[in-house]
């Protein structure tokens, strides 16, 4: 088995959890298995995407309906990129399950795989999230039950469907504020000898609704309308390129409005630019039955690649856009070409290949936002968190995998949840209680939720240059109750505030602080940090040598060779019980020396 196909496997996660030794099955969860046959297949004799698409949103809506208990329509699908085609012969699974209900909408994860009878291997084709909206009934607009996460999986797919469901809704204006900011960036259209008129690959086709198409609401089927619009798409790509081309990626479908049997169905597609290796195609579906006007039902834009003997992708030739709109489109495609590099780059990489600090700028800040929240949710759900050690009601978590060490605090203050929320979000209250923020200026205030800061902390050694961070942080209130505040934080960099003589710039790969609302009155909060790179730069002889930390915990004791457990200790003013005394909670004790046996300290980032 190929490293591909290995990291592939690790997404087939079981659908049954045993749990307290009984089967667990999510109640929402929905299975379909076809086998692809001639009929399913397009000219390579792979599974046709139209017919792909028809079967995920299938699934997914009865997944859906599964929870709402009525009828459901699709409203929106996620960008989809397709990670390997299907083979006639070959079985494609489908896993759809409901993540989170929010008042009339749900969002629904979509995991498509296929499987080879003949190798007994399975592979991940694509994975995608899918909103529904429940129909009205007669006795009115239905209100959704709330989902209750059970597993580990759940909890983090339903913390991170509030995250989706906010770029979702935000996808339009990043699009706009790119075009408006960066024109320059954009570029003017070349003209070339051998290109390709725009004109040349326009396509234009209908579609009469039949009660095939429909559901038994009368509404055409989305994964229907889906199938269609990717029809039209890969015949305007093949006429650009004059070969057979390959779907790639699809950006988000979003439904603006239904229709049913009878209507007529106009596809458009056309490209709207072509890149070395790949082009997009741009589609519109409108509706309209008799003589009534047009309704705009669906837009998309699909990227395509031509593959050579080798699988490899093919150059492809330059497009000649059409004036006034053409060129709009051209530059449009190159703004979209940079979101989707962004993503994934920023959201799409395992943890353990980003780099630390990512460029930021404002074309990309809701996903550097995203992957920053969604970093933290992931490790404070995780359910292998080791408890090491307790004292004064303050407990120490580690988990260490993959040469990694995360650490988690978990303590207790006698204030409001929304109020300790406040004190830690901001920054430049931290010196009142960590001595080690030596400087904490805000760069740049994004908005409400999104900060950028300059920290500066001292030196680890005597006479040592201290340390600089630019870290972003990003804030949320909880969605409902079994949401936490979140104050998240990472490094990224920026041109204006480059490296200095003066410091040594530090990095923070996730950082931050979950505050739960145990009462009115009392709050857990919780830092933590995965301390990756820390293990020897943090370790010191001297309690009090540690820039931006937040805990001090015992690294080497007495009778242990390697990897001993951390126990929290006293040495110094103890960060967290400076934390205890910012709420309030008491007062803060005298010095204390260092106790016999430590001979050394790791301090955890945050």
């Amino acid at each position: 088995m190929t490293s591909e196909e290995k990291d592939a496997d690790t997404t087939l996660e079981p659908q049954f959890k045993q749990e307290n030794g009984e089967v667990y099955r999510n109640p929402t969860e929905v299975q379909m298995s076809q086998i692809v046959l001639p009929c399913h297949a397009n000219h390579c004799w792979e599974l046709s995407v139209g017919q792909l698409l028809k079967w995920m949103d299938s699934t997914a809506c009865l997944s859906a309906e599964r929870h709402a208990g009525c009828s459901c329509v699709t409203a929106s699908v996620d960008d989809i990129h397709f990670e390997h085609t299907i083979g006639v012969g070959q079985v494609v699974n489908i896993i759809a399950k409901v993540n989170r209900a929010f008042t009339s909408s749900m969002e629904v994860g979509i995991l498509v795989t296929c499987e080879d009878l003949y190798t007994d291997r399975q592979w991940k084709v694509c994975h995608a999230f899918a909103t529904y909206v429940s129909r009205r009934t007669e006795a009115g607009k239905v209100q959704l039950k709330q989902v209750i996460p059970h597993t580990q999986v759940e909890q983090m797919e339903y913390s991170l469907a509030a995250e989706r469901r906010r770029m979702r809704l935000i996808h339009a204006e990043i699009i706009t504020d790119l075009l408006s900011s960066s024109t320059a960036q954009l570029g003017e259209c070349q003209e070339y000898e051998d290109a390709v008129p725009a004109d040349k690959t326009r396509v234009e086709s209908v579609e009469l609704v039949l009660p095939p198409h429909a559901n038994h609401q009368v509404s055409t089927f989305g994964g229907q309308i889906m199938a269609w619009m990717e029809n039209v798409a890969t015949i305007a790509a093949s006429r650009f390129c004059n070969a057979h081309p390959t779907l790639r990626t699809i950006d988000m479908f979003h439904f603006r409005g239904p229709s049913h049997i009878g209507d007529r169905l106009v596809l458009k597609a056309i490209v709207n630019n072509a890149f070395k290796h790949s082009m997009e195609v741009g589609v519109c579906a409108e509706a309209y039955q008799g003589g009534e006007p047009l309704r705009h039902i669906n837009s998309a834009f699909m990227t395509f690649e031509v593959l050579d003997s080798d699988r490899k992708p093919r150059t492809l030739p330059h497009l000649r856009p059409e004036p006034v709109d053409g060129k709009r489109r051209y530059k449009e495609a190159i703004a979209r070409k940079k979101i989707r590099l962004d993503r994934k780059y920023i959201i799409s990489c395992k943890q353990t290949e980003v780099p630390l600090s990512v460029p930021w700028d404002p074309s990309n800040q809701i996903y550097l936002s995203y992957n920053n929240v969604s970093a933290l949710k992931l490790m404070d759900t995780r359910n292998n968190w080791v408890l090491t050690s307790e004292k004064n009601k303050v407990r120490l978590y580690t988990l260490e995998e993959n040469h990694t060490l995360c650490v988690k605090v978990e303590i207790y203050v006698g204030v409001p949840a929304e109020q300790a929320f406040h004190l830690l979000s901001d920054l430049r209250r931290r010196k009142e209680w960590d001595r080690h923020y030596e400087e904490c200026e805000v760069i740049n205030q994004v908005d409400e939720d999104d900060t950028l800061y300059r920290v500066v902390t001292p030196s680890v050694t005597k006479g040592g240059k201290g340390k600089d961070f630019i870290l972003l942080a990003s804030r949320r209130k909880p969605c409902d109750f079994r949401d936490p505040y979140l104050i998240a934080l990472r490094s990224v960099t920026l041109p204006n505030h480059p490296p200095t003589e003066d410091f040594s710039r530090g990095e923070v790969l996730c950082a931050g602080f979950t505050i739960w609302e145990e009462s009115s009155a009392v709050t857990k909060v919780s830092p933590m940090s995965n301390s990756a790179a820390w293990l020897t730069a943090a370790c010191s002889t001297s309690a009090n040598t540690s820039p931006l930390f937040f805990v001090s915990v015992n690294l080497l004791q007495p009778g242990h060779a390697r990897s001993p457990p951390l126990h929290l200790h006293r040495c110094g003013w103890p960060l967290l019980q400076l934390l205890q005394h910012f709420f309030c909670l008491q007062p803060v004790p005298g010095s204390q020396q260092r106790q016999p046996g430590c001979s050394a300290t790791l301090c955890v980032l945050i």
